[in-house]
Formats: structure tokens, sequence, C-alpha cells
């Protein structure tokens, strides 16, 4: 499913109650990896009941199948009400986004800071627990183990883009260049994540690398990062 069929079917299903359909993330940022990246949408709307979410569900059925999240709905009052528990996300789309359908809802929203580095903290830890359990399904099999690394690459990517917040105000769009920009705060390897950045485009092949010494590499950086995140979170209270 495209995103015009997808807004075309979300219009059907909405009709007058539907308020806005934001693209973000890395495709609205121009840094989209072709197929094996996704598309994430935001739905505003005014009702999100348990008919509306109904009628939205054969449509969400099709997008997931084509390879992407579920859209993210919000109406306009929950959206407003919950700039202070996900900074991280509503900055990153209020920052970067393309309008797909009606109002831009998101330019002029307030988003608090207040419980940023908490969540910044919070998401980090979680991420690295959910990557360690993953590891032990996956041990002994390169195949899984390159998969894992793959699947996972965007979410440590934006996560170490919302760590550059902790440092300065001018975000680079792309993540690969805020990652770059962190490497003068968190001593972190590009070379680790563009590797496996390179395996998830296809454009290395994983017969290439030895499988388990970047899985290594790769997991030790990201410990680093949560361990320095951490020291500077603690430091500054």
């Amino acid at each position: 499913m495209k995103l015009e069929k997808l807004t075309q079917e979300l219009q059907k299903a909405c009709g007058e109650n539907l308020k806005s359909i934001i693209l973000y993330g890395s495709a609205a940022a121009g840094d989209h990896a072709g197929k094996r990246s996704d598309y994430n949408v935001l739905v505003v709307t005014d009702d999100l009941g348990g008919a509306r979410l109904k009628a939205f569900s054969k449509t969400a059925r099709a997008w997931a199948k084509a390879g992407n999240p579920a859209p993210l709905l919000f109406t306009m009052e929950r959206l407003k009400k919950s700039t202070d528990v996900f900074p991280v996300e509503l900055l990153d789309i209020k920052e970067c986004h393309q309008i797909l359908y009606g109002e831009d809802v998101v330019s002029d929203i307030e988003v608090s800071t207040a419980n940023l580095r908490l969540q910044i903290e919070h998401e980090l830890r979680g991420s690295l627990i959910q990557l360690r359990q993953q590891y032990l399904l996956a041990a002994g099999d390169s195949k899984r183990v390159v998969n894992l690394m793959i699947q996972s690459l965007s979410s440590f990517l934006v996560l170490f883009r919302a760590s550059l917040r902790l440092f300065e105000t001018d975000i680079p769009q792309k993540k690969f260049q805020a990652l770059e920009k962190l490497n003068k705060y968190i001593p972190v390897p590009g070379e680790v994540f563009s590797t496996v950045q390179r395996l998830k485009d296809g454009s290395l092949k994983s017969k290439a690398v030895e499988t388990e010494s970047l899985f290594d590499e790769y997991l030790k950086t990201i410990e680093n990062v949560v361990d320095a995140v951490d020291l500077h979170i603690h430091k500054g209270e």
C-alpha cells in the first residue's frame, strides 16, 4: 500500500472527523533507506472510539502488511496532553514532517522538555535490555543476529539523535549526521552503525561480515552511549 492509497482509505474511514495525516520519521527527513525502511504516519481525528478504530482496522492491516508500523492515532486534545510524556517523538515530528492531508497540527504545538532527559534514559535502557533479550534467542544463528541489528538500528539512531539534545539545540534531521555530531560529546564509532546500515539497505551482504564480532561492537557502543548519557544526566541533577 502506497502513502496516497493510505491517505485515501483513511479519508473514507474517517470522513469529516479527520483533521490531519502527517508523515514523519526518516522518510520526511529525506533519510529513507529504500525497501528496508518503513513509513511513519500520524493521524489526528476528532474521534477515536471503538467504532472509529474498527473502521481504521482494515486499512491499518494492509499498511502493516506492506512493512509499515500502524498509524499513530491521536485526537487533538490528547495530542496536546501528551507533549510532556512523549517529548522525544513529538519534538522529532514537530521539527520534521510532511502534511499528507488536512491541517498542520504539529508546527505550533508546544512540546514540554521537562521530562526529556528522563524519557531518553528510560528509552535507551529499555532498548538495550530488549537487545540483550533478543540476542539470547538469536545467538548461534548468524542470519537472526544480523536481522536483530538491522531491525534495532533505526530505534537506536533515533535515541542517539535524541541524546544529542542533552548537549545542544541544533539537531540535524538525518540520523547519521546527528550521530557524527554526537561523537563530539560521546565516543561513538560510526563505522559500526554504517556497516549495519549497509546490511540493511543491501549494499553489503551478511556473508562479508563477521557477525558475532560486529554484534559485539554494536552492543558495546550502545552500552557506552547509555552509560555516558546516564553520567551526563546525573551530573546535571
